[in-house]
């Protein structure tokens, strides 16, 4: 009984999120050969069948020599019984739709140059038209005329699809397997520097020896934030600039990240390396050929950075790469300057995305105009109403701030233009910072089964999936910090209260920066780093 009460509200749930797009598909075919387009139509208005197998097969007629306002000069027996393509223009389309119908028209194609929008009418029109209506591109019309000559049959459907789509699960996946490798790296990083002290050494190498970062200075964090603010803004307003100079640095940030990222893997797995000197330069062949890996990739990923169809996989994986460095890189040296740099990004996150539309001319935030560039502005769709073009639009720069994974279920959206679900980079670094803190902790005070690093993982995972829930509940975008920030640095401070750690927690880091009275901590059993022999 329970077992069929979970069937029946999985269903329930499966089947409320199903929703009815604008967007639909023509099926053309002769018999032996078939193709699919894009087409646009108002459910409420001309409803169309959800399955292919399920649609009536109609004879298509080209009458795109009219705009068939009227009647005049067009015979019924040339539409009786069939599917009517005209050309956009002239008068309303429930005019057109009332006339084809008249005329004894089955269904009623408009081709249109221009982009193709829902079709409405007036109220009082709606309930005379009884046909099927919608619009399609008319190169559309004249690349199926060449392919089909004039014995075209066709086909008119409105496939529904999810709003839970599988690219949600894909980009959950991405980002928690991000944050993990990310911060189990860094608490790596820590323990082998622990391991590596020498006689004097204080709390291990210094880290500016091995090339990271350590945000230790509340200032600096404001500071560092004020930064990011001035970037948003300049962005904003000088896009077409900057845009290829992020670009640019994408390219060589991320295939620096890339590198470190295999060359560890290939450390951890025992992999050789072959050297040999050239001039007194020595060289290794595992490096050079992780190199040109590395560099290859971000050059095809910058060269065909528009190739909506599959590009998406190169920068996914380079922004992994990013990422993962990024959290290993830069290191926060205690909780205190973790809740004041996740809280100001979280006001930061949540007034650029929920305040600033307010503010902008458009009505877009600035943190999605910014992200999605300028054609952000114009959203494919907004509430009921849809909008796509008519002509091959040239491919406009975007950053490359953000996971994209197509949505696998949107089959007819695809045919009229890629549709992707996006997670930036911001919401897996930000959060993979507390998280890296929580695992170098864990180092710190030799816990074996990394309470802290595995609790913030699951904070993280959990804020996820009630970002994506209210995303999919209230139809727009979410903040995703709004929901990560809370979840991540409440859940490290309620484990650190409760194993009675806060002090330690809170004061974190084990180099002597800010106060040089305060004793560093140090595993459980040693009290120092004079430890003989020990390297890494």
């Amino acid at each position: 009984m329970e077992g069929t009460v979970r069937i029946v509200f999985l269903s329930v749930i499966f089947l409320a999120s199903q929703i009815n797009c604008q967007e639909a598909v023509l099926h053309i075919s002769d018999g032996s050969e078939n193709r699919e387009y894009c087409i646009v139509h108002n459910h409420s208005w001309t409803p169309l069948s959800q399955t292919l197998a399920d649609a009536p097969l109609y004879p298509l007629v080209n009458m795109t020599s009219t705009r068939l306002c009227n009647s005049s000069r067009v015979s019924p027996d040339v539409m009786k019984g069939k599917a009517v393509v005209v050309m956009r223009g002239d008068c309303d389309f429930s005019q057109k739709a009332i006339v084809a119908q008249s005329l004894g028209a089955t269904a009623l194609l408009i081709a249109s140059n221009t982009p193709l929008t829902t079709p409405s009418a007036n109220d009082s029109d709606y309930a005379k038209v009884h046909i099927p209506l919608a619009l399609m591109r008319y190169r559309d019309f004249l690349e199926a005329q060449q392919v089909f000559g004039e014995g075209m049959q066709v086909k008119l459907y409105a496939p529904p699809y999810s709003k839970i789509d599988p690219s949600i699960a894909v980009i959950l996946l991405i980002s928690i397997i991000t944050v993990s490798l990310g911060g189990y790296w860094s608490g790596a990083c820590e323990r082998d520097r622990l391991n590596s002290c020498v006689l004097g050494g204080g709390g291990g190498d210094n880290k500016a020896d091995s090339g990271e970062l350590s945000l230790y200075s509340p200032l600096k964090v404001v500071f560092f934030v004020a930064m990011m603010c001035g970037m948003l803004v300049l962005m904003y307003y000088f896009y077409n600039v900057l845009v290829y100079i992020i670009i640019v640095i994408f390219c060589l940030a991320s295939a620096s990240a890339l590198f470190s990222c295999l060359d560890a893997v290939m450390e951890q797995i025992g992999c050789g390396t072959l050297s040999f000197s050239v001039r007194n330069w020595n060289f290794s062949v595992r490096s050079l050929l992780l190199a040109a890996v590395c560099i290859s990739i971000a050059v095809v990923w910058g060269v065909y950075r528009n190739e909506d169809r599959w590009i998406w996989i190169l920068q996914d994986l380079l922004g992994i790469a990013f990422c993962l460095n990024f959290m290993k890189t830069i290191s926060l040296s205690n909780f205190k300057i973790c809740v004041i740099l996740l809280s100001l990004l979280l006001v930061y996150d949540v007034f650029f995305v929920f305040i600033t539309p307010f503010l902008t001319k458009n009505g877009v935030s600035i943190m999605v105009q910014v992200a999605l560039g300028p054609d952000a502005s114009g959203e494919k769709t907004q509430g009921n109403m849809v909008e796509v073009p008519a002509e091959p639009q040239a491919p406009s720069e975007k950053l490359p701030v953000v996971m994209r994974v197509p949505r696998f279920s949107a089959w007819a959206q695809n045919l009229c233009g890629m549709q992707f679900s996006i997670l930036g980079y911001g919401d897996i670094i930000v959060p993979g910072l507390l998280i890296a803190y929580c695992s170098r902790f864990d180092v710190w005070v030799n816990s074996s089964k990394k309470i802290y690093f595995v609790s913030c993982c699951i904070a993280y995972l959990l804020g996820m999936i009630l970002t994506f829930a209210v995303m999919l509940l209230s139809g727009m975008g979410q903040p995703a910090l709004l929901y990560l920030v809370p979840f991540t640095l409440i859940t490290s401070a309620v484990v650190a209260g409760c194993r009675g750690e806060m002090k330690k927690f809170w004061a974190g880091t084990t180099y002597e920066v800010l106060d040089s009275s305060r004793e560093p901590l140090l595993p459980e059993g040693r009290t120092d780093c004079r430890v003989e022999a020990e390297r890494c």
